[in-house]
């Protein structure tokens, strides 16, 4: 698909604290010129614009910002959904799941009855099980449903990698894969200061760096968002920018490669389950997905990963029928 680059239009779906930290992000950068914000509470939506709007005069490039509904979606380049339903006090995890998928299904289909034919980008949790829902009730190419996977995990496993060995986390270049939530797990074996293995840094300085402290950074990166959560209610800002790195990255055909939540056919002995890996980003969405020389360890620990998102769209899928 083409974009037009003199339009570069997005529609957001939630104004909530995550589609707003976005909305804001998307305000102080020249990624996009047209903002739709959509949301089941219109009057909010148009309150959110609105403010919005008011900052224009001090931001760094121009946009319309507008409060609209799903008929909006028809000409835009990508929809990201950051809806949602929270989940009520002694709900479990399937009954919650089986109440987004709804709302999930709702917007979709809405979204296709525009003739939306862009990009879809989603952020709301569990990001690997809704993005699989996306593409299934869309029928949309795999490349053009894409979910934020564990592009925000990536960040803060080499935000915190830099702060331990010293360096700018830009030059940290390691990943965080799988599933979005406790399944995922850090390649130890692909992970670099800048073209050094951190595994050997380790091993030359033991004295400086002990690999086991590897394990204590993996398990702070795992059980960030909950700390978080427990501090104040919920994490918004950390998505809404990786939100705009990845879309940034498709408006300008980067081909940057982030660990969004992809459609496995295959790569990794894994099949028609979406999960995060290493991706190449394009203007097309995932131009393809990048196969990393994972250990035996390595890979049994993403089948594990993926077998658990498989079991949870089992259940929900039988949870539904049996309703």
């Amino acid at each position: 698909m083409n974009f037009n680059n003199d339009k570069r239009k997005i529609v957001l779906v939630g104004a909530g604290s995550v589609g707003m930290s976005f909305a804001f992000a998307l305000l102080n950068s020249r990624v996009c010129n047209e903002l739709v914000i959509i949301d089941i509470d219109k009057k909010r939506a148009e309150g959110e614009a609105m403010d919005l709007n008011h900052g224009l005069a001090f931001s760094q490039g121009s946009m319309n910002i507008s409060a609209g509904d799903y008929p909006d979606c028809y000409d835009a380049d990508i929809v990201v959904i950051c809806a949602g339903v929270p989940q009520r006090p002694g709900e479990d995890r399937i009954s919650l799941l089986r109440r987004n998928k709804a709302v999930f299904e709702e917007i979709i289909d809405k979204v296709v009855e525009s003739g939306f034919n862009g990009i879809f980008l989603v952020a709301s949790n569990p990001v690997d099980i809704m993005t699989y829902i996306t593409r299934e009730r869309s029928g949309f190419p795999k490349e053009r449903v894409i979910g934020t996977g564990t592009t925000l995990d990536t960040a803060r496993l080499r935000y915190l990698l830099g702060t331990y060995l010293g360096v700018d986390p830009r030059n940290i270049h390691a990943y965080v894969m799988g599933e979005h939530g406790d399944s995922e797990f850090v390649p130890w074996s692909q992970a670099y200061m800048s073209t050094k293995s951190i595994l050997s840094i380790c091993a030359e300085c033991d004295n400086c760096y002990k690999a086991c402290e590897l394990c204590e950074i993996e398990a702070d990166v795992r059980g960030a968002a909950q700390k978080i959560i427990e501090a104040k209610k919920a994490t918004y800002y950390g998505i809404a920018v990786a939100l705009l790195r990845i879309v940034k990255a498709i408006f300008g055909d980067e081909k940057s490669v982030f660990t969004v939540s992809a459609y496995l056919d295959g790569e990794y002995g894994q099949k028609g389950i979406y999960a995060g890996v290493p991706c190449i980003v394009s203007r097309n969405g995932i131009e393809r997905i990048v196969e990393l020389d994972l250990t035996e360890e390595e890979l049994s620990k993403l089948d594990k990963s993926c077998k658990f998102l498989s079991s949870v769209i089992e259940d929900m899928s039988t949870a539904a029928i049996s309703k």
